[in-house]
């Protein structure tokens, strides 16, 4: 006897929307999302689609009608819950657009819950478009199967974030001059990785951070990274030892 097929098929589009949902609900999609389902996927009625809302989890749903530029979704049953993803934020200054890019999905498949752009004195790239980044976000969680959205906060000075520090949140402070590996580093969530710019931070910056009492230096190994290999490689060191990677 012939096995039962999946359901719904590996192939079935997964996609985030901002409007709540909930079985039996009626989800209407244009712009750029009907776009993708209608002429790259083809999707006509009846077919399955994945959709995650940032509230309330991940919920199969399919096309009920399609237009040339619109489709309706009836949302049928949830397939999982909202996620809780650990409560680990990545603090980085903004470099180049496609590294930049590259931190923003890398990060969020990795699992971080909040990305924080850090302004610093030798930060070359200090207008950061919020907009197109969230849209990376976006995309990456798509294609990772995360259903909660990692937090995209505003470009903050260095001073200010550390002026405006939240008790009890260590700050991991990626120091090129030296530190302890984070292996032997003691910071379970809520934790920050700190990660400077293409020039590393200054002498002045570095005193401060420093002598602040939530920092704590951690090294990256014995070669000196790029800034974005530096924010990945440290986030998923600490998702090794603290994070969601424990279970498997």
């Amino acid at each position: 006897m012939p096995a039962t097929p999946a359901w719904p098929p590996a192939s079935t589009p997964r996609l985030y929307t901002d409007t709540p949902l909930a079985a039996g609900a009626m989800v209407a999609l244009d712009g750029p999302a009907a776009h993708y389902l209608l002429n790259v996927m083809r999707a006509k009625p009846g077919d399955p689609l994945l959709l995650f809302d940032n509230r309330s989890g991940e919920w199969l749903g399919a096309v009920a009608e399609a237009s040339r530029r619109t489709l309706s979704i009836r949302i049928e049953h949830q397939m999982r819950p909202i996620e809780r993803v650990p409560d680990l934020w990545l603090c980085f200054a903004p470099v180049k657009k496609a590294r930049l890019d590259w931190i923003i999905e890398k990060a969020t498949e990795l699992g971080v819950a909040r990305l924080q752009p850090v302004i610093t004195e030798r930060t070359i790239v200090e207008r950061v478009k919020q907009e197109r980044l969230a849209a990376q976000i976006v995309e990456a969680c798509e294609q990772c199967g995360r259903t909660a959205l990692p937090d995209l906060a505003d470009p903050v000075k260095l001073p200010q974030l550390l002026k405006d520090w939240p008790v009890g949140r260590a700050l991991l402070f990626a120091d090129e001059a030296g530190g302890a590996p984070l292996a032997a580093v003691a910071a379970p969530a809520p934790a920050a990785i700190l990660i400077g710019p293409e020039g590393g931070f200054t002498d002045r910056e570095r005193a401060m951070l420093i002598d602040h009492d939530a920092v704590k230096r951690i090294a990256l190994g014995p070669r000196i990274l790029r800034a974005e290999t530096a924010a990945i490689a440290a986030t998923a060191l600490w998702m090794a030892q603290h994070g969601d990677w424990r279970g498997g």
